[in-house]
């Protein structure tokens, strides 16, 4: 086996952070479970599975490939796979259609809806990567992109899509929105001097934390205003409880001019937050 089929695969992972999908499939679970109050199936379940993964790596991949010139120039993000060429945009390419690929194939498995549905997640990946050069209200666009996961799964699963559905991706997008506000910290001074736009350039650090603060409280109302529309039990409220005082404790390792548990913050209370959400919420739905 040559180097390269070893090294290679290990690349395509970090260039898209496989990793990170535990952010939003955590949610696409949320909703399977939640849309039919129990266990919607080993196939319907294996096939959200696969259409997430096939989704998120085209959108981490697109979002590389059309960002490799801005990386290069920012000194966090330079040893990136594509500007420092350990991934050529050939090879990203392919793998972004491979991904496609597999998105078609898992989405074509699932209730006839979604096969006229799937352009919208694939629109939103495209123009995601473009609106930092536009908007500062592109962190909100991202957590559209990942709301879609409860919703789409509901959808996959009954064929319809109620307001509970929305509600709970309309919580996702204020949770991935409001992380990625914070995210924004790091790259302030970088996209100031590119002129590139995001919630930090345009309210400053201390109105990033207003922000973020506002928008994860506004993730706590929605699951309550998903849970008084769903027929829950116990453990859902004490998995909106939970998501409240993990928003709460992410918020208390940084403050505006201290920094430095961010990374703490951001990767690592955020993978709890999904997991411990979808723990409740499988508790509640399947015993």
């Amino acid at each position: 086996m040559t180097d390269s089929a070893i090294t290679l695969p290990r690349r395509f992972a970090s260039l898209v952070k496989l990793e990170h999908t535990i952010f939003a499939l955590p949610f696409a679970y949320v909703g399977a479970l939640l849309s039919v109050d129990g266990w919607p199936g080993w196939p319907a379940m294996g096939w959200i599975t696969l259409a997430m993964v096939g989704a998120r790596t085209l959108a981490m991949g697109l979002n590389r490939l059309i960002d490799a010139e801005l990386d290069a120039r920012n000194p966090r993000t330079a040893g990136r796979e594509l500007p420092s060429g350990a991934i050529s945009r050939g090879q990203a390419l392919v793998l972004c259609a491979v991904a496609l690929l597999l998105f078609l194939v898992a989405v074509f498995q699932l209730d006839p809806i979604v096969r006229w549905l799937w352009p919208i997640p694939v629109v939103l990946f495209v123009v995601y990567p473009y609106l930092k050069r536009v908007t500062w209200l592109c962190h909100l666009w991202l957590g559209a992109s990942l709301g879609l996961a409860p919703v789409g799964a509901w959808v996959a699963v009954t064929g319809e899509l109620p307001w509970e559905a929305w509600t709970l991706g309309g919580a996702v997008l204020l949770w991935v929105a409001g992380f990625d506000l914070f995210y924004s910290l790091f790259d302030l001074e970088h996209d100031r001097a590119e002129g590139l736009h995001s919630w930090a350039v345009r309210f400053g650090e201390r109105g990033t934390f207003a922000g973020a603060r506002a928008m994860h409280v506004g993730v706590v109302a929605l699951l309550a205003l998903a849970g008084l529309g769903l027929h829950v039990g116990l453990a859902y409220w004490l998995g909106v409880v939970a998501v409240a005082a993990l928003l709460g404790y992410e918020h208390s390792l940084v403050r505006p001019g201290d920094l430095r548990r961010l990374d703490a913050a951001f990767f690592t209370v955020n993978g709890v937050i999904s997991v411990v959400f979808l723990g409740f919420v499988a508790l509640d739905t399947l015993l």
